[in-house]
């Protein structure tokens, strides 16, 4: 077998196309199918069928498809963990990472990780957890940092943080001086994701089990990082993390709506798959984070205290 039929079975299999996949991999698309007719003559099955003007994968190609992917993670492993023998805190590390944390957290773990291995060159992606995962599956990501979803087979994860979404508006807001419950909130409107964000449906569903009508959007945007600023311009109520209400994240002019029954738990961790090779930096990286995170949530509960602790 050529490791480099079962890369260009990938690529085709990725793009469901012969010519798309021939322009990426800059060969013939002649090349890509005898490529393709060689691994069906080593195994003796179809591995495409057509599909409209395209190719999909049969049941045997999906099963090729997934050791595939399996034999390149573990050829990449053995050539990262050959390089890094000897090499201690060097090399490259690629980070996904929700954008929450990386306000809150990449700061200072990237200069903690560069104070102590300033030879790692470090890449980061700043997206939503949907957008992360397909890219740590596919190999493309050695680690992810984001919110605590379902385990899946073949991943690790470690605890980083919790977190609180909050209701939050601008101090001068008039719902500090007229809300009192929740049903008090509906008259307002609001700037939050899109439906099928975790925090944007769990507020939804929190309306729904009250009977009361879901929240009145009028901004809606995945740009996570601009809602805080957003909503101090817009008078627009939202729902973010109580990092960006505390400390040296804290936007000024931004307040916590304190709302019996509105805030969110979410834990943040740090996801990885469980056989593949980590570097000696991106497991120092891990730890980073890991100390960095644990100082956080302590000095945000310290924060919390002191803002209710009686004048």
């Amino acid at each position: 077998m050529d490791l480099r039929d079962l890369r260009y079975f990938e690529a085709i299999a990725e793009l469901q196309h012969m010519g798309r996949a021939a322009e990426k991999l800059h060969r013939t698309q002649p090349a890509l199918t005898s490529s393709v007719r060689r691994l069906e003559a080593d195994y003796g099955a179809a591995l495409f069928e057509k599909s409209g003007r395209g190719i999909r994968l049969t049941e045997a190609g999906k099963v090729l498809l997934k050791w595939a992917r399996r034999m390149r993670f573990d050829v990449e492993d053995a050539r990262r963990e050959l390089t890094a023998i000897g090499a201690g805190l060097t090399g490259h590390v690629r980070l996904g990472i929700v954008p929450t944390a990386a306000q809150a957290l990449l700061p200072s773990v990237a200069r903690d990780l560069l104070l102590e291995a300033p030879d790692v060159t470090l890449r980061t992606v700043v997206g939503l957890i949907d957008t992360l995962q397909p890219q740590l599956r596919a190999g493309e990501l050695d680690l992810m940092v984001g919110t605590e979803s379902g385990t899946e087979q073949g991943y690790q994860s470690k605890l980083l943080a919790e977190d609180m979404i909050v209701v939050a508006a601008s101090e001068q807001h008039e719902v500090f001086h007229s809300a009192k419950n929740l049903k008090d909130l509906t008259g307002y409107r609001w700037a939050l994701q899109p439906p099928g964000a975790p925090t944007r449906d769990w507020l939804d569903h929190t309306f729904d089990r009250k009977g009361l009508p879901r929240p009145h959007v009028q901004v809606e945007t995945t740009m996570l990082l601009m809602l805080p600023a957003l909503i101090v311009q817009t008078g627009l109520l939202s729902f973010i993390s109580r990092y960006h209400l505390l400390g040296s994240n804290r936007i000024p002019g931004l307040k916590e709506v304190p709302i019996r029954g509105s805030s969110m738990r979410r834990r943040l961790v740090v996801t990885y798959r469980s056989n593949s090779f980590l570097s000696p930096a991106a497991m120092r990286l891990i730890e980073v984070f890991e100390r960095s995170a644990s100082a956080h949530m302590l000095d945000a509960e310290n924060k919390i205290r002191a803002h209710r602790r009686p004048a």
